[in-house]
């Protein structure tokens, strides 16, 4: 019996056969690795028929229940990470395709990624490298952090992580989520927001770390902005849609606040053409915070475990 065919999705440094070992597989997969994206949900499709194993990088192919149906060879589709909103797992299920997720990770790359984003953002480093290579010297005025008062949506790992840089810096945090406590605030050492208003109302800096979810999508819209400082910056790290992205925009372009760092957005990759890119008062990064090689590796190895688990009959780390 031929082993069956495995694709690496999403591949886009090309690291995924380097960075974990493979070797558990040989002689029991055919490995494919697409290190580009693979576009649409058509070409996705037309790309992976005959495909029995994925092996996907987080949210970066989506495979809703109108994919999976049009792929009939699947039978395991694992993805990094232990939750993953752009699988349909109820299609996944109906079709017959087992869903595993991996479990480890660099926990904190996401966190550090926000503070070089703020900080960029705060020294207009962005602005400053453009202009040094293009022969000019000293032509935006940067923003201390000391004495500022850095605002953070949801006070969970990343969020709790990002507030403790906050508090080296010498800020004033601030924290706000739905189900915030005066305990979990006490034991990162911030203070509580009355309200998410009243945290935008009074933060230099606002940096979003809440799961999206039909809840939490659009938490910061058009009249959310409006409540911020035209001094103050927002940070999305977390996920694109938290925020209004044509409001955000708009709110930028305007004056309504300073600027946004974003590392997340409605539709990824972000096009060509989409004004993020261009924007003067954007700092925008191509959704890096978990992207590193410890992190990836930790991932690739579990994936592997996942798919030998699975071909020996007892898959792990099942969700669905």
């Amino acid at each position: 019996m031929a082993a069956p065919r495995l694709a690496v999705l999403d591949d886009y440094q090309g690291v995924a056969l380097d960075l974990a070992d493979w070797s558990p597989l040989d002689g029991r997969a055919d490995i494919t690795v697409f290190d580009r994206h693979l576009g649409d949900e058509e070409a996705a499709v037309e790309a992976l028929q005959g495909f029995e194993v994925l092996v996907a990088m987080r949210e970066r192919t989506r495979f809703p229940r109108s994919v999976l149906a049009r792929l009939p060879d699947l039978r395991l589709l694992v993805t990094t990470g232990m939750r993953n909103a752009a699988i349909d797992l109820d299609a996944a299920r109906d079709h017959g395709v087992v869903v595993c997720g991996t479990e480890l990770g660099a926990p904190y790359d996401a966190a550090e990624l926000t503070w070089a984003l703020l900080m960029a953002a705060a020294k207009r480093v962005d602005v400053e490298l453009a202009n040094l290579r293009e022969g000019r010297w000293q032509t935006t005025i940067g923003t201390s952090l000391a004495g500022r008062t850095l605002g953070v949506v949801g006070l969970g790992r990343l969020g709790g992580k990002v507030a403790e840089y906050g508090r080296a810096f010498d800020m004033d945090v601030v924290a706000w989520s739905t189900n915030l406590t005066d305990e979990r605030c006490a034991e990162v050492g911030v203070r509580r927001a009355g309200s998410l208003d009243d945290l935008l109302a009074e933060s230099d800096f606002v940096s979003l770390h809440l799961v999206l979810s039909r809840r939490s999508r659009g938490t910061i819209g058009r009249r959310e902005l409006a409540l911020m400082k035209p001094t103050a910056w927002l940070v999305n790290t977390s996920r694109g849609p938290l925020c209004d992205e044509e409001a955000l925009l708009e709110a930028v372009r305007t004056g309504v606040i300073a600027g946004a760092a974003l590392d997340v957005f409605d539709v990824e990759p972000l096009p060509a053409d989409h004004p993020l890119r261009t924007e003067p008062n954007v700092v925008a990064t191509p959704h890096i915070g978990y992207v590193t090689s410890a992190g990836h590796a930790y991932r690739y190895t579990e994936a592997v475990q996942d798919v030998v688990a699975f071909l020996d009959g007892a898959p792990v780390r099942v969700l669905t």
